[in-house]
């Protein structure tokens, strides 16, 4: 969709849905900047993105710290000459019982979910704001909007990413910055595959697809398409917005 010049910082890119958004910019033209704790797998999708034909940086960072964020992100802006795109993807879940957490549980989770994304946005808009212009998108979660038993750390990080990006979209619309947020429901993952091992999770894994209107999980290519869209011209009267990628499963205004 012309990203051409650009440049993406997407966390947590190295797999996953990070890696299908990292590879889908890529091929819009876009050069991508890669901040995830896994090295290795984050050089190997830098390599795929390069063979797209754009500069692309994989930085081994864990975006729970902040002056690491900030390094890791002036790096980017030296590699590739600006940051235009930030893409909020890093993100964990620990399923479990509420009662049966406890604060170090808590802590990760709203430090991998919520921090990273308080790190990364903070570190990437002045850039952005220097420029008037930019585009920020953060992967809430559906389950952020509807709840679900098991994962109440997760559900309330992604809702605060979810309001606190509205949030921002109405700070910034003066400097030409667009912020948006995609809720994704059941995506099949290495996450999903984890969290639904076993007899017990692929019952559970055909019951979430019997309910899906659309009768399939997601793939990490269909979130990746819908960032795409949101960082791109053709959404250029979108900000504050929350969409749902779900196959029609909660059907949310």
């Amino acid at each position: 969709m012309g990203l051409e010049g650009k440049t993406a910082i997407i966390t947590g890119g190295a797999q996953g849905i990070g890696k299908a958004i990292a590879l889908r910019l890529a091929k819009d033209g876009a050069n991508i900047g890669i901040l995830d704790l896994q090295q290795d797998q984050a050089d190997k999708t830098a390599g795929e993105a390069r063979a797209l034909g754009g500069k692309a940086v994989a930085l081994g960072c864990d975006v729970t710290d902040y002056k690491k964020v900030k390094t890791c992100v002036a790096e980017v802006k030296d590699v590739c000459g600006s940051i235009d795109i930030l893409i909020n993807n890093a993100g964990i879940d620990i399923a479990k019982m509420f009662v049966n957490t406890d604060e170090s549980i808590w802590t990760k989770i709203i430090d991998v979910n919520y921090r990273s994304f308080l790190n990364t946005s903070h570190a990437c808009i002045p850039y952005m704001i220097e420029q008037k212009s930019g585009n920020i998108v953060s992967l809430g979660s559906d389950a952020g909007r509807i709840g679900n038993p098991g994962e109440v750390l997760y559900c309330g990080t992604k809702a605060a990413i979810m309001a606190s990006s509205k949030a921002l979209a109405k700070e910034l619309a003066r400097y030409n910055i667009r912020v948006n947020a995609v809720s994704p429901g059941p995506v099949h993952t290495e996450l999903w595959d984890k969290l639904h091992d076993g007899e017990k999770g692929k019952k559970v894994t055909e019951a979430v697809t019997r309910a899906i209107p659309m009768r399939r999980l997601g793939t990490p290519e269909d979130v990746a398409d819908v960032v795409a869209f949101f960082v791109s011209e053709d959404s250029r009267y979108l900000t504050g917005q929350v969409l749902s990628i779900d196959g029609g499963l909660t059907m949310i205004g």
